[in-house]
C-alpha cells in the first residue's frame, strides 16, 4: 500500500525554516556589531595610552631640560663639584697681602669670614717702626665657601703670597669610627661582667680595665672630634702688611737743618743727662768729704796753741818771754 505525503506540512516547514535563518542571521550581525565595538574601544584604549605615554615623554623631556637648566647654575654647580659624601679633606691655606690701611682690610676679612658662616680663631694687629702697621688673621670657614672666602680675600690688596693644601683623612675617620664602636662594645662587656661579679678582687680587677678602656673611648672621641672640626671647617691664615713710608724730606738725599738741628739739641739733651747722672753718683761722697773738712776745722780751732822752744841766748840766758 503506498503512502501519500501530505503537501499542507511542507508549505507549513518551509517558512520556519526561513525564519529561523533569519534569527540566526540576525543574532550573527548583533554579535559581529558587539565585537566591532569592542574592538573600537580596544584601539581607542590603545590610542588614550599610547597618547598618554606620549605626554608622559613630554612632561619627562621638559623636566630634563628643566634639570640641565638648574645644573647650569653656579649653586648647582658647586653641588656637582663638590666632594662624595664619605670623603673627608682637611682644607688649609695661607695668604699674604699688601693693603693701604691693615685695620679696615683686617675688619673686611672679619666680615667675609662671618658672613660665610665661619668664626675668626685668631687675630693680632700691631704697629711696626711707629711707621706701618701689620694684622695677623686666622680664619675659619665652612669648606663649601672655602674657594670664594680665598678669592675676596686675595682681591682685598696686592697679593704677596700665596699657598694652599688638601689633605684627605677618609681612612682616618673610618678607623676612628671603627674604633670607637669596638671599644664602646668592650666597654659595654666589662660593664656587663661588672655586674655579674660576686667576688671583691673581681670587681677591682673589671675596675681597673673599665678605668682604662674607659680612658682609650674618650681619647677616640677627642680624634673624632678634632677630625670633625677639621674636616668642616677649613683653616685660612691670613697676613696683612701695609707699604713702608718713604722718607719726605729731602727724598732721601742727605740731611737737612732741620735734622742737623734735631741732632744737635738730642746730643745737648744726652750730655746733660749724663752729667747729671755723674754728679748724682758723686754726690754723696763730696758730702761726706765736706762734712769731714768742717769737723777737722772747728777741731783745729779749739785746740790750745802749742809753745814754741825757747833758744838761750848768747850770754847763756833764755831771752825773756814777751810781754802779754
Amino acid at each position: 500500500m503506498q503512502r501519500h505525503r501530505h503537501p499542507g506540512r511542507s508549505s507549513v516547514r518551509r517558512p520556519r525554516l526561513v525564519l529561523a535563518a533569519g534569527l540566526v542571521a540576525g543574532l550573527l550581525a548583533l554579535s559581529g556589531c558587539a565585537a566591532a565595538d569592542s574592538a573600537s574601544d580596544a584601539s581607542s584604549g590603545d590610542d588614550k595610552r599610547a597618547f598618554g605615554a606620549e605626554e608622559r615623554g613630554a612632561a619627562d623631556a621638559a623636566a630634563g631640560k628643566a634639570e640641565q637648566g638648574t645644573a647650569g647654575s653656579p649653586s648647582q654647580r658647586r653641588k656637582t663639584d663638590a666632594l662624595p659624601s664619605g670623603t673627608h679633606v682637611i682644607r688649609t691655606a695661607s695668604l699674604s697681602v699688601e693693603v693701604d690701611n691693615a685695620p679696615k682690610a683686617a675688619a673686611a676679612a672679619r666680615s667675609a669670614a662671618e658672613g660665610a658662616g665661619g668664626l675668626v680663631a685668631d687675630e693680632k694687629t700691631e704697629r711696626v717702626d711707629d711707621t706701618h702697621e701689620v694684622s695677623h688673621l686666622v680664619l675659619r670657614v665652612p669648606q663649601g665657601e672655602y674657594e670664594a672666602v680665598l678669592k675676596r680675600l686675595a682681591g682685598t690688596g696686592k697679593l704677596l703670597s700665596r699657598t694652599s693644601s688638601a689633605k684627605d683623612v677618609t681612612d682616618q675617620v673610618v678607623d676612628v669610627e671603627s674604633r670607637i664602636a669596638t671599644q664602646r662594645a668592650s666597654v659595654a662587656r666589662v660593664r656587663k661582667l661588672m655586674d655579674q661579679a660576686e667576688k671583691l678582687g673581681d670587681v677591682v680587677t673589671l675596675e681597673g680595665e673599665l678605668s682604662s678602656r674607659q680612658a682609650a673611648l674618650e681619647s677616640l672621641l677627642a680624634q673624632q672630634a678634632s677630625l670633625k672640626d677639621r674636616t668642616t671647617l677649613a683653616t685660612i691664615t691670613l697676613d696683612l702688611s701695609e707699604p713702608e713710608t718713604a722718607a719726605k724730606d729731602g727724598d732721601g738725599d742727605g740731611p737737612g737743618f732741620l735734622d742737623a738741628l734735631g741732632g744737635g739739641w738730642h746730643a745737648f739733651v744726652t750730655a746733660l743727662l749724663w752729667l747729671a747722672m755723674a754728679v748724682g753718683a758723686a754726690a754723696p761722697f763730696l758730702a761726706a768729704a765736706a762734712v769731714l773738712a768742717l769737723l777737722w776745722r772747728l777741731l783745729h780751732r779749739r785746740l790750745p796753741g802749742r809753745r814754741a822752744p825757747r833758744t838761750p841766748g848768747p850770754g847763756g840766758s833764755s831771752p825773756a818771754p814777751p810781754a802779754s
